[in-house]
């Protein structure tokens, strides 16, 4: 019933996935009750409709013809497989068997004893193995050893055969990125005009992609506003099974358990894109994929109510928050083309768990690196962008992505009217909050309680870095439909804004400390 297992088998059935067989237990039971108090659909229909082959198995008791139903599917390479297996729940329970009890709930330690004597069960021990049962799983065993040591075989003559492609195939299963993986990124230092880091991300990964073969995906049905195509290379179908762009289709949850399934396999590095916004869609997956620590990369574009004219429903608000607090995940919001060079490093270096780069549809400001810190320093998570002029810091701008150019021209303002102001970039909290507190207390100094956080989206979390005495600057409520820089002035994420709260932070006496 659930939505992934639609979106899934029609992606399925499209690329023909022979080797692909689906075992569906028709028991007609969920937790609440019979299946027909919430479904009515023909399964064997639908999925036929899908592109796929169907067989049935009337008894889930007969095992022959289980048996012959699962060869049949293997034998099927031409499309990927379903076999309806009609079963019976709590099989042999008389007084639970067929029933949602069954289903949700234990037998009960009566009720084992009553099926264990009406199945003919041997003993009622509650450890009893037969014996013919422990000899076959022995021999399962045995066999599996023999499988193993055969296949080291095969990978030592094809290692000998085939050196320089065994070495490739051995450092990608190992999760290992080849020599020089990152010579072709582009220097996004001096770019000929303002552009949007989705924009910087695309230049970016074509230069990761020419060096790293195992590199491939795609996107959600928005590759040109994601910019998540491999130009060069074809668009993975059944046809052509070693291309690298992937068209997932409107299938954000599928996307993104395919991603999790591509990484477990071992050998690849994938990546999918889609908008900030549709990230909701996909969440299971996200959370799953931290759970079990693979290493997928996330491109999320439209990033903020810079998105515009699509209006509120297009627009992140609570999403960045949401998606920092799923463990082990990395945050990466770039502010310009360099910290999205480092952003991509980080993602790509980022072996134990997935990452997720939150990019803008609108122009970004060119930040001269020449008087700004390197980008490099954002796998720290953040750092001193722009340091106080003429003393102190009297006041802290602290921001990430689009936003770090608001904060960059607030300063000017600041330190014009003579308050020594420092910018600090906060691209990742993941990578920020890993970091020593000497080092966090250095670029956020306890003293200066005047911090202002500017990012635009919502300020739930922000204290965290800005202290209980420190202010946001952001949106706390849905957009609106205008253009992108419309909505930034009229829902005050603006210099203007930015400087009117530092200024009343830093006219509020701070408590001596000591």
């Amino acid at each position: 019933m659930e939505g992934i297992s639609h979106e899934a088998a029609e992606f399925a059935g499209h690329q023909r996935l022979g080797k692909l067989i689906w075992v569906f237990d028709d028991n007609r039971v969920t937790i609440d009750g019979g299946t027909n108090l919430s479904c009515s659909t023909d399964h064997e229909q639908r999925f036929r409709a899908y592109g796929w082959d169907v067989r049935r198995v009337e008894d889930g008791t007969d095992l022959a013809a289980l048996n012959a139903a699962l060869e049949g599917a293997r034998a099927e390479t031409e499309r990927p497989s379903l076999v309806i297996v009609r079963t019976t729940i709590g099989y042999g329970s008389p007084g639970k068997a067929g029933s949602s009890s069954a289903h949700g709930a234990p037998l009960g330690v009566e009720e084992v004893d009553a099926t264990k004597r009406n199945l003919g069960y041997p003993s009622a021990d509650p450890f009893h193995v037969e014996a013919e049962a422990l000899a076959h799983w022995r021999e399962t065993a045995a066999r599996g050893t023999e499988l193993e040591e055969e296949w080291r075989g095969r990978w030592a003559a094809y290692r000998a055969a085939h050196p320089t492609a065994a070495e490739e195939l051995r450092a990608a299963l190992a999760g290992e990125l080849p020599a020089g993986w990152d010579a072709d990124i582009p220097d996004l230092s001096a770019p000929p005009k303002p552009l949007a880091t989705r924009v910087f991300s695309g230049q970016v990964l074509r230069g990761l992609g020419r060096r790293i073969p195992n590199l491939l995906g795609g996107s959600a049905d928005l590759a040109g506003s994601n910019k998540t195509t491999l130009p060069w290379e074809d668009n993975l179908l059944a046809g052509t099974p070693g291309a690298r762009t992937i068209h997932f289709g409107v299938r954000e949850h599928a996307m993104g358990g395919i991603l999790n399934g591509m990484a477990l396999h071992g050998g690849v590095r994938p990546y999918g894109g889609t908008f900030l916004i549709f990230s909701d869609y996909m969440r299971p997956s996200i959370r799953l994929a931290a759970l079990m620590h693979v290493p997928v990369t996330y491109v999320f574009t439209h990033d903020s109510i810079g998105v515009g004219e699509d209006g509120p429903t297009h627009q992140p608000i609570e999403q960045l928050a949401s998606l920092r607090a799923t463990p082990g995940l990395l945050d990466l919001r770039p502010a310009d083309g360099p910290e999205t060079a480092e952003a991509w490093r980080a993602a790509l270096a980022h072996t134990g768990g997935p990452s997720f780069l939150a990019l803008t549809r609108q122009a970004v400001a060119v930040i001269d690196r020449d008087q700004a810190a390197p980008a490099s320093r954002l796998h720290r998570g953040g750092y001193v962008l722009l340091e106080a002029d003429d003393g102190d810091p009297e006041a802290i701008l602290i921001a990430s992505g689009s936003e770090v150019g608001v904060a960059v021209c607030a300063r000017a303002v600041l330190q014009a009217e003579g308050m020594p102001t420092r910018v600090v970039s906060l691209p990742s909290w993941f990578l920020f909050a890993r970091q020593p507190q000497g080092y966090r207390d250095e670029v956020l100094p306890p003293e200066v309680a005047a911090r202002v956080s500017v990012e635009a989206g919502t300020t739930a979390g922000w204290t965290r870095w800005t202290g209980d005495r420190g202010a946001s600057v952001g949106i706390d409520h849905f957009g609106a439909s205008a253009p992108g820089a419309v909505l930034f002035e009229k829902f005050g994420i603006t210099v203007e804004a930015v400087v009117a709260k530092a200024r009343a932070l830093a006219r509020v006496p701070q408590p001596v400390r000591g």
